[in-house]
C-alpha cells in the first residue's frame, strides 16, 4: 500500500513543504504539485535532458530523481534562471538560432549555464560531449554549441585573467 511522504526543501528561492506519494518524481513534483511547467518531460529515461533542473548547483535529470532525494535540497528550474551569466546564454542562444520549437531549451540553458559557471576555457568539442545528454531534434546543434562558446568565451575575458 503505497504512503505519502512530506518533505520540506527550497525551489527557486523559496521553502516549501510537500507532500507526495513516495514514488513521485522531482519532474513530477515540479510540474503536477508545483505548476513549474518549465521543465519539460520528453522521454522519462534520463536520455533527452529536457527535464534538467539544478539541484544544489548541480545539474540533475528531474525525471530520474526521486522527490524523496531532495529533502533539504536547493532546487533551481529553468523558471528562476537569472544573472549575467544567464542573460548571455538567452541573447547568444537567440543571435546564433539555436532555438526552434523550444521543447529542449529549458535541460539546454540548465546545461549551458552549468558550463559558464565554470569560467573554464572549452574547446568545441568539450561543449559537444557536454551537452551530449540533451537532445534537439530541430537545430542540428551548431547554433547551440557556438552559442555557448561565445558565452563561455565572452564570460572568460569579462572575469579577466
Amino acid at each position: 500500500m503505497p504512503h505519502d511522504l512530506t518533505i520540506a526543501l527550497r525551489v527557486n528561492g523559496r521553502k516549501t513543504e510537500a507532500t507526495f506519494p513516495a514514488r513521485t518524481t522531482l519532474a513530477d513534483l515540479l510540474r503536477d504539485r508545483l505548476g513549474l511547467t518549465g521543465t519539460h518531460l520528453g522521454c522519462e529515461q534520463g536520455v533527452c535532458g529536457a527535464c534538467t533542473v539544478f539541484v544544489d548547483d548541480l545539474p540533475v535529470r528531474a525525471c530520474l530523481t526521486l522527490a524523496a532525494a531532495c529533502e533539504g535540497a536547493e532546487v533551481v528550474t529553468v523558471e528562476a534562471l537569472e544573472g549575467p551569466d544567464v542573460e548571455a546564454l538567452r541573447a547568444d542562444f537567440s543571435r546564433e538560432g539555436a532555438l526552434q520549437c523550444g521543447f529542449c531549451t529549458p535541460g539546454m540553458l540548465i546545461t549551458a549555464c552549468d558550463l559558464v559557471r565554470r569560467r573554464e576555457p572549452l574547446a568545441r568539442e568539450e561543449i559537444q560531449e557536454a551537452m551530449a545528454g540533451n537532445i534537439c531534434r530541430c537545430t542540428g546543434y551548431n547554433g547551440i554549441v557556438r552559442a555557448i562558446e561565445k558565452t563561455v568565451d565572452a564570460r572568460i575575458c569579462a572575469e579577466g585573467p
